[in-house]
């Protein structure tokens, strides 16, 4: 059987540093920090009071009262991403084939704020008026569904939890079903919204998140001795998959290949990387072996780089290991210095980073670097505080969830 290529033709982008795929890539190589204090409810007794909020999004520029009323911020993030990456493509649903057109969208926790507001409801009156919504607006899947509702695709259409690796995961699978010939385009991607009450309260009992309420801006601090846990973003971010061949005969701009993937899992602990790194090196192995590349042939990691402590550590001992001295040649950088951790949505957010790395030959910083910590190779190039040129050829995005999910994507500049 002979397998598909696979393009991009389109991406979209909700984020705390910018509501557009424009805005976002320009407070990426900027260097701007989306961390401030949270508004959406009162922090006063939290030990984390800060997080990276969607800025300036009202839902009603979006839907109508009754409508946004029927969703969950999640699926509002959703279905605004989407509908850019869709525009973006220059999809016209006449014009295609819509048993063809599949969705598959990831969140690694789902309608949070419903539930919460739900269960609250419930406990203050012990009385069982649930909103009819309830369910519906709360599941993990109902993201995908939505969008295939609203653009009439009927391909293939379920959702990937995996943590903080689901949405990296989505786009592996459609990556793979186009592959396979099961369908012409995905939209895919991921969203979350989970900067609520129990959101903050449950990752900071988890000692996840930073403390650094007196400077939020600089939280975020990737591979900084001074690193003290992430800080939680949310948001969206979508990608138009399509087979190449399908993509051509319509003229559609091509942003790169997506030219190999994996998954792989740590088998070691519920929340802690395996110390050596074991399932980070085995999912970039897998998704080296998958592209039929060379360690020496990438240019760009976006890494997973969440700020804490072990994490960090863990994936730059892989790397060192997958790539040997080619891990002098690359630039690394996390882009969750800037954006905070999306959870579920931030594969998709950063893979949209390393297209628009390899679109801008424009490497995006890791900022808040202030201190060196020494377990790190000072060789290695971390992209600290500015971004840098770079004419990149490969990217490959990592990202690690709870549960010990790994998943990892390479673009590559397209060669037709």
């Amino acid at each position: 059987m002979e397998l598909k290529r696979v393009v991009v033709t389109g991406i979209g982008a909700l984020t705390p540093i910018g509501n557009t795929v424009k805005d976002y890539w320009e407070g990426l190589i900027n260097g701007v920090s989306g961390a401030a204090d949270i508004t959406h409810f009162d922090t006063a007794y939290f030990k984390t009071r800060f997080a990276c909020e969607v800025k300036n999004f009202d839902p009603l520029d979006h839907f109508d009262r009754k409508e946004a009323r029927k969703l969950d911020p999640f699926v509002h993030y959703a279905l605004v991403s989407s509908a850019e990456a869709v525009k973006d493509a220059q999809i016209d649903t006449e014009k295609i084939d819509s048993d063809r057109v599949g969705v598959i969208w990831a969140s690694g926790i789902g309608g949070l704020y419903t539930f919460h507001n739900e269960m609250e409801a419930y406990f203050e009156t012990r009385k069982p008026r649930f909103n009819p919504f309830f369910i519906p607006k709360m599941i993990a899947d109902i993201a995908s569904g939505h969008i295939s509702i609203k653009y009439g695709f009927r391909g293939p259409n379920f959702t990937t939890v995996s943590a903080c690796a689901s949405s990296t995961n989505a786009i592996y699978d459609a990556y793979t079903y186009i592959r396979l010939n099961k369908a012409d385009i995905f939209v895919t991607g991921g969203s979350e919204a989970a900067v609520t009450v129990s959101g903050i309260g449950g990752f900071s009992a988890m000692k996840a998140l930073s403390e650094r309420n007196d400077d939020p801006k600089t939280a975020s601090r990737p591979f900084d001795s001074e690193r003290d846990g992430f800080v939680l973003g949310e948001g969206s971010g979508a990608l138009i998959l399509e087979e190449y061949e399908h993509a051509k005969q319509r003229g559609a701009t091509v942003y790169a290949e997506v030219v190999g993937g994996g998954m792989s899992a740590d088998a070691y602990h519920i929340t802690a990387p395996h110390p050596e790194g074991l399932g980070a090196l085995s999912v970039m192995r897998s998704a080296l072996d998958e592209a039929e590349i060379k360690p020496k042939d990438i240019d760009y990691i976006n890494v997973h780089g969440t700020s804490t402590p072990l994490g960090d550590i863990s994936e730059v001992t892989a790397i060192q290991k997958v790539f040997g001295e080619y891990a002098y040649d690359l630039n690394i950088s996390s882009t969750k210095s800037m954006t905070g951790h999306l959870l579920g949505a931030s594969g998709a957010i950063e893979s949209i980073a390393c297209l628009l790395a390899i679109k801008n030959k424009i490497v995006p910083p890791t900022i808040n670097h202030f201190t060196d910590d020494d377990r790190f190779d000072p060789k290695l190039n971390f992209t600290f505080n500015k971004a840098q040129e770079r004419d990149v050829k490969i990217a490959l995005s990592n990202t690690f969830g709870f549960g010990g999910h790994n998943a990892s994507i390479i673009f590559k500049k397209l060669e037709e």
